[in-house]
């Protein structure tokens, strides 16, 4: 009951209004003191080990979004090696993962959602994906929130989809139909030595914007779908584990990749705690 309550408040929260406050709150440098208490409460209030961040210091940082966006010290996130080795590409949990069955991709018990649809609602984007691979990564407020390239690749267009900004967890998952294909989300397709890689950066509730390495931030908002191509002299190139962008306030990726192209470890289940850098899965 409690659940579906929660959920039915989302439906009637004022999602973009809310976000845009909370996001400009998280970047706002106005009154330190209040921003070190808010820090300080999110450390104890949510457990995060500030021992392998690269400034371990929380009133060093000079935003919220600064310290919620925080490197880590050198090492602390060791990349598995292999170039068959396709690595997790952020801190998080499984939410789901599997194969997708025609052009819907498993999102909970009785929910799924379009494959066309998360792709930014073109067919022949989503083409070399059908009945191809995928794996949700839920992101929590303790976790560290850069996310990271799964195998090396080279950019090819990024699709920013305006939508809703319903939360991401476990009950909303479970509750809200097609979510992951109705909330905010970019898309960015890259070509690799396995073949095509779908990263899905999703927005959710309070989220305050995406941003990625190469285009910046993406805030939240309405308006058309959006699409930028890198080719020739806009060509960008990354390996296995660089940076491609971070959450302001966290959320969820999803990675899919074409059938016969990737086989998921064995002991990569829904509800297992990843990390960024470990071993997720064989490419073919």
């Amino acid at each position: 009951m409690l659940d579906k309550l929660f959920v039915l408040s989302q439906y009637l929260t004022p999602q973009l209004a809310l976000s845009r406050l909370a996001g400009r709150l998280a970047d706002s440098d106005r009154s330190p003191a209040l921003k070190n208490r808010t820090i300080q409460w999110f450390i104890d209030r949510y457990g995060v080990d500030m021992s392998e961040a690269a400034e371990p210091d929380p009133t060093a940082y000079p935003t919220f979004n600064a310290f919620f966006t925080r490197a880590l010290k050198p090492g602390a996130r060791p990349v598995a090696g292999g170039d068959e080795v396709l690595v997790s590409p952020a801190d998080g949990a499984i939410s789901q993962l599997g194969e997708v069955t025609g052009d819907r991709v498993f999102q909970a018990k009785g929910q799924s959602f379009s494959l066309v649809e998360l792709l930014g609602g073109d067919p022949q984007r989503a083409e070399p994906f059908a009945e191809g691979a995928f794996a949700t990564i839920y992101l929590a407020p303790r976790d560290y929130h850069r996310i990271h390239m799964p195998v090396a690749g080279q950019l090819r267009e990024m699709i920013h989809v305006p939508g809703r900004l319903f939360s991401v967890n476990p009950a909303t998952a479970a509750n809200v139909p097609n979510l992951f294909a109705r909330n905010e989300r970019v898309v960015c397709l890259f070509d690799t030595a396995a073949g095509p890689l779908a990263l899905v950066l999703v927005g959710a509730m309070i989220v305050g914007s995406v941003e990625t390495t190469w285009a910046g931030v993406v805030v939240p908002g309405s308006g058309p779908v959006t699409e930028c191509r890198y080719q020739d002299d806009k060509a960008i190139r990354f390996a296995k584990g660089e940076e491609m962008g971070r959450f302001r306030l966290g959320s969820t990726v999803i990675m899919v990749m074409p059938k016969g192209r990737v086989h998921w470890n064995r002991d990569q289940v829904p509800g297992k705690a990843v990390r960024m850098g470990e071993a997720f899965g064989t490419l073919a």
